[in-house]
């Protein structure tokens, strides 16, 4: 497969700055997911690595080679479209077939690469058939199995789960994350799903307004984030406004006294995950705040609770359900803190 290198890559439309200033190294046979509200830029920046729009400014390099103004078709690279774009005229086995014509693979080869790529997604029994005949999930096996037949040096995916239900969303990505790993295919993942993304990738670059905020491993960005954007977007966040009085000390703007790590004295803003919280009836550890259980939200996995502290600030908290959270479930107007420790504790200075 092949190394990916985007060099300070820009697009603009008219007076309009879509991608700026982008740059980024994929390592061969990694999976990087481009994450970020719609807008962002991302698939604006998968297009131009596809080679479907030109770049305004800055290079991009596929296995060393700088492909920047090749046209699609000489750069190898299989995209895998959100809607698919499969031609509802052509059988399966056509649509498949149809990226390997146009590269001109001799027939005896192309009818091979077919088969192996509807082997792979478990399509081959449906070969005959129009896209009409299929269930989503099956399109989608096709568009990937296109893809994947023409033996792409890097494989690209535009939110190709966002028209699945949820069930086969789950299903279709790991057999994606699946196939990507055996096949050892250097890919890029777009996506606006934070899950999706940290369950699929080897690394995120996180897009908002046309730029990257941060790059790296999922837990990292999960766990340290950049900036208010990065741990606002990927999961959720309690947020507490204040300033630092003394070492380790943040008192927040409702007078509540936080003890927190890893903070300076320009850190203005705390925060901490939800599944961090914990409830008890009692103070338990340095953070422990008074407050009134607003509402408690069953989701059968995790129970998410909401917390007025006598600050004024709300607080939200995700339980995991246990066999003693069943046994006694919060309720709303109960008398609780709400508590969390030091360590858990994202230091902003914005």
């Amino acid at each position: 497969m092949a190394k990916v290198s985007i060099d300070r890559l820009k697009k603009q439309f008219g007076p309009s700055v879509a991608v700026s200033d982008f740059s980024l190294d994929i390592a061969d046979g990694e999976l990087v997911a481009f994450l970020g509200p719609s807008g962002c830029g991302k698939t604006t920046t998968l297009r131009m690595i596809a080679g479907f729009i030109e770049p305004t400014e800055g290079s991009i390099y596929i296995g060393g080679d700088d492909v920047t103004h090749v046209p699609v078709h000489k750069r190898n690279t299989g995209m895998v479209f959100q809607r698919y774009a499969l031609f509802p005229h052509m059988t399966v086995a056509e649509n498949v077939a149809f990226g390997l014509q146009m590269r001109k693979i001799p027939a005896a080869e192309r009818d091979k690469r077919i088969g192996v790529a509807l082997d792979m997604v478990r399509m081959t029994q449906f070969r005959d058939r129009y896209p009409r005949q299929l269930s989503g999930g099956q399109q989608q096996r096709v568009a990937i199995a296109r893809a994947l037949a023409i033996q792409p040096k890097v494989f690209l995916l535009d939110e190709p789960l966002s028209n699945l239900d949820a069930k086969l969303r789950l299903d279709v990505r790991e057999e994606i994350r699946s196939l990507q790993r055996d096949l050892g295919l250097t890919t890029i993942f777009v996506t606006h799903d934070q899950e999706e993304a940290l369950a699929i990738s080897d690394r995120m670059a996180i897009m908002y307004d046309g730029k990257v905020q941060q790059v790296g491993p999922p837990n990292f960005l999960y766990e340290k984030p950049a900036n208010l954007f990065v741990a606002d977007f990927l999961g959720k966040m309690n947020f507490f406004d204040g300033r630092m009085t003394e070492a380790s000390r943040f008192n927040t703007d409702n007078g509540i006294a936080l003890t927190v790590d890893g903070a300076i004295s320009s850190t203005n803003k705390v925060g901490v995950r939800p599944e961090r919280v914990s409830l008890s009836t009692e103070a338990v550890g340095h953070n422990a705040l008074p407050g009134i259980v607003e509402s408690a939200v069953y989701l059968g996995p995790v129970i998410n609770v909401r917390v007025r502290l006598d600050g004024g600030d709300v607080i939200g908290c995700q339980l995991p359900n246990t066999a003693e959270s069943a046994s006694r479930p919060v309720m709303a107007g109960a008398r609780i803190h709400a508590c969390f420790s030091p360590e858990d504790c994202v230091v902003f200075s914005e």
